[in-house]
C-alpha cells in the first residue's frame, strides 16, 4: 500500500520543495481515490472542490460545444488535474474530467488546503507553484494551436508529450490538437520531411471550416 507521505514528497519533488514538516502537512490532507476506466472523476455542473495528483493511470478533460466532445487537457502519471475557473471561484465547472484508463488520485480538498496556506507559507509557495505550471502548460498549448499548423502540433505533442500518443485513444488527441480524425491520420501517416504548411492554422481541415449548426 502506498504512504500517503510518499505521494507528499512526490508532489513534492515536482512542483515546490518542502520541508519535513511541509511534506507533513501536505500528506495529512491527501485523500486517495480509485476511479475505473470510463467513470466520471468530476461532472458538467459540480464545483471542482480538490485538486487531483495523478498517482497512476490518464484522465482527460473535456467540454462539449455544438453537440461535439472536445478535449481540453490530459493528465498523466506525475500530473495535477483539476477545472481552474471552478476550483478559484468554487462555482459549477463547465468542464468535465473522467478516467482514460483505470485510474488512482490523490485529492488535496480546497477546503483543507486554504486552511493550510493560512497557517504555513510552504502551502502557499506549493499552490502558488501548481498554478504557475497549469497557466504554462496552457499556454502553451493555446499557442500551439494559434501558431502551428496541424503536423507541427502533432510534433510537438509527439515530442513533449509522447505518453498521451501511445496511451489516449486517437478520437480524443485529435479534439485536444484542434483536427479531425482523417486529418490526425493523415499527419501520423505523413514521413518525416514533408512540406509543411505554412499556415498557423490548417485551412483546409474541416474543424476549422466547418459550418456550426445545432
Amino acid at each position: 500500500m502506498v504512504n500517503v507521505r510518499d505521494i507528499a514528497r512526490e508532489i513534492a519533488r515536482i512542483y515546490c520543495p518542502l520541508t519535513p514538516l511541509g511534506v507533513d502537512l501536505l500528506a495529512s490532507i491527501l485523500v486517495p481515490m480509485k476511479f475505473q476506466k470510463g467513470e466520471t472523476i468530476l461532472e458538467e455542473g459540480k464545483v471542482c472542490s480538490a485538486l487531483y495528483f495523478v498517482d497512476k493511470g490518464m484522465v482527460r478533460q473535456y467540454y462539449y460545444k455544438n453537440k461535439k466532445d472536445v478535449t481540453e487537457h490530459f493528465s498523466f502519471e506525475g500530473r495535477i488535474v483539476f477545472c481552474i475557473e471552478s476550483f478559484l471561484k468554487q462555482e459549477p465547472s463547465r468542464l468535465i474530467v473522467e478516467a482514460l484508463e483505470n485510474s488512482v488520485l490523490y485529492a488535496i480538498p480546497h477546503d483543507a488546503l486554504f486552511g493550510l496556506m493560512v497557517r504555513n507559507q510552504e502551502m502557499e509557495m506549493l499552490y502558488r507553484k501548481i498554478l504557475e505550471h497549469v497557466a504554462i502548460s496552457s499556454q502553451e498549448h493555446a499557442d500551439s494551436q494559434r501558431f502551428e499548423n496541424a503536423a507541427e502540433r502533432y510534433e510537438r505533442l509527439l515530442r513533449e508529450k509522447p505518453e498521451i500518443i501511445l496511451r489516449a485513444p486517437m478520437v480524443h488527441i485529435a479534439s485536444f490538437l484542434q483536427m479531425t480524425p482523417e486529418t490526425l491520420s493523415r499527419v501520423r501517416g505523413a514521413s518525416a520531411g514533408t512540406t509543411k504548411n505554412n499556415s498557423p492554422r490548417d485551412l483546409t481541415d474541416p474543424w476549422w471550416t466547418r459550418t456550426n449548426t445545432k
